[in-house]
Order: structure tokens, then C-alpha cells, then sequence
């Protein structure tokens, strides 16, 4: 019987981390996927160029592939090196998890001046040459979200050095409608907006995150 439950476990350990493999493929092909076809989307930091949407999920996806691939190796073998190893991955994520987790709600305030003087610095990045994935990510994210500029509209008028806005900020999007009057443009500064959201959305990520800590 002791040996038909090992055999059940091995199986289960086996399927589990085969699930694991496949959900690591799929975020890795859209991350290539999008950085083939939207460059680097999603990239609003001027400091750190390489942290976009695309990169992190090519980055997630290899690394969830990897531990994937040495738990189903190591299930399906019983090598205890690997199956060390599947544990020691795992147990740095959860380690990596919970750092992250507790140096950002220590640090907000910091956290929050410090993003949004990067942010700013970004918008000079707007339009311009080599930065596809800013230009495309400050665009989704005015239009979507109803808002200009990261603290209020007049973020723009710095980076034009004149009084217009790009046309995402638009109540009515039209070819050049940034160059019309203010009262045609979106009030809500995008970072106070996207962080309230993000707020209102903190009980599903709060326990979308405790769900993948038990699972781990």
C-alpha cells in the first residue's frame, strides 16, 4: 500500500510540474511574441529600459519552464538531486516573493516619489526614436484610463516645451487634437488613477499571491 501511494504521488508531482512546463511556454511565447511585434511594450522607465512587459514574461516563463522541466525529470526518474534541486528553486521564488512583498509596503512613500520622478523623466522618451514600447505603453495607458501625464497634464507641456499633449489624451481622439485647448484633454493624472485601480483590485491580487504561496 506505502508503495502504491509513492507511485501516486510520483504521478501527481509528475502531472503537476508538466502543467507547470506548459503554463511556462505559454508566458514565454508571448513574451516573445510581443517583443517581436510591440518592441519592448510596455516599458514607462527611463531607468531601467529593460524592464518591460515583454522581457518579464520571457524571463518568467524560461524560469518557470526550467522548474518545471527539473520537477518532472525528477519525479518521473526519483533522482534525488534533481528533486533537491526542484525544492531549492522553489523555496528561493517563495524566499524572492516574500522580500519583494515586505520591502514594498515598508518603502511605499519612497516607492511612490521615486516612480513617479522616473516616470516624468520618461516622458521625454515619448515619440522618439528607439522607444516604440514607451510611446505604446503612455498611449494604452491615456487612453484606457482616462487620464495625462503622470501627476497632471502639464507633464507635456515640459516635454514639447509648448502647450500640447499627445493625442491619447484626447476626451475625442482626432489627428492633432493634443494642439487644441485644455478643456479638450483628459484631467486625471495617470499614476493617481493606475494606483487606484490597482487598489481597488488589491483583494484579488492579495489572494491570487497567498494562492500561489500555499501552492508552493
Amino acid at each position: 500500500m506505502a508503495r502504491g501511494c509513492l507511485q501516486g504521488v510520483k504521478y501527481l508531482m509528475f502531472a503537476f510540474n508538466l502543467l507547470f512546463w506548459l503554463g511556462g511556454c505559454g508566458v514565454l511565447g508571448v513574451g516573445i511574441w510581443l517583443a517581436a511585434t510591440q518592441g519592448n511594450f510596455a516599458t514607462l522607465s527611463s531607468s531601467f529600459p529593460s524592464l518591460s512587459a515583454a522581457n518579464l514574461l520571457i524571463v518568467t516563463g524560461a524560469f518557470v519552464m526550467a522548474i518545471g522541466f527539473v520537477g518532472c525529470i525528477g519525479a518521473i526518474k526519483e533522482n534525488k538531486c534533481l528533486l533537491l534541486t526542484f525544492f531549492v528553486m522553489l523555496l528561493l521564488v517563495f524566499l524572492l516573493e516574500t522580500t519583494i512583498a515586505v520591502l514594498f509596503f515598508a518603502y511605499t512613500d519612497k516607492i511612490d516619489r521615486y516612480a513617479q520622478r522616473d516616470l516624468k523623466k520618461g516622458l521625454h522618451l515619448y515619440g522618439t526614436q528607439g522607444n516604440v514600447g514607451l510611446t505604446n505603453a503612455w498611449s494604452i495607458i491615456q487612453t484606457d484610463f482616462r487620464c495625462c501625464g503622470v501627476s497632471n497634464y502639464t507633464d507635456w507641456f515640459e516635454v514639447y516645451n509648448a502647450t500640447r499633449v499627445p493625442d491619447s489624451c484626447c476626451l475625442e481622439f482626432s489627428e492633432s487634437c493634443g494642439l487644441h485647448a485644455p478643456g479638450t484633454w483628459w484631467k486625471a493624472p495617470c499614476y493617481e488613477t493606475v494606483k487606484m485601480w490597482l487598489q481597488e483590485n488589491l483583494l484579488a491580487v492579495g489572494v491570487f499571491g497567498l494562492c500561489t504561496a500555499l501552492v508552493q
